[in-house]
């Protein structure tokens, strides 16, 4: 069964601010977590924030952050953008 996955609106409004190559990166991750769940070890940088919350590299300038639900196939991007203001 697939996770779902949903984009805060956050994210959304800051996202034409990243380079697009960037954004096509973002859109694979999405794509793994839908498919695969949170766990992304496969992603540069990707490590446990705290309890059900992850982040990854999506290139050495920028980051995403999500968090598992408390569903178990519920899962919440919460953060895209530069490794210096990400939320950790």
């Amino acid at each position: 069964m697939p996770f779902r996955v949903t984009i805060k609106k956050r994210v959304e409004k800051s996202f034409d601010d990243l380079p697009e190559k960037v954004q096509s990166k973002f859109w694979v991750l999405v794509r793994e977590l839908r498919l695969l769940g949170p766990i992304r070890g496969n992603w540069p940088n990707f490590s446990k924030l705290g309890s059900g919350e992850y982040h990854c590299h999506l290139d050495t300038a920028w980051v995403a952050c999500w968090r598992r639900q408390k569903s178990a196939i519920d899962i919440e991007v919460y953060y895209v953008g530069s490794r210096k203001d990400a939320p950790y």
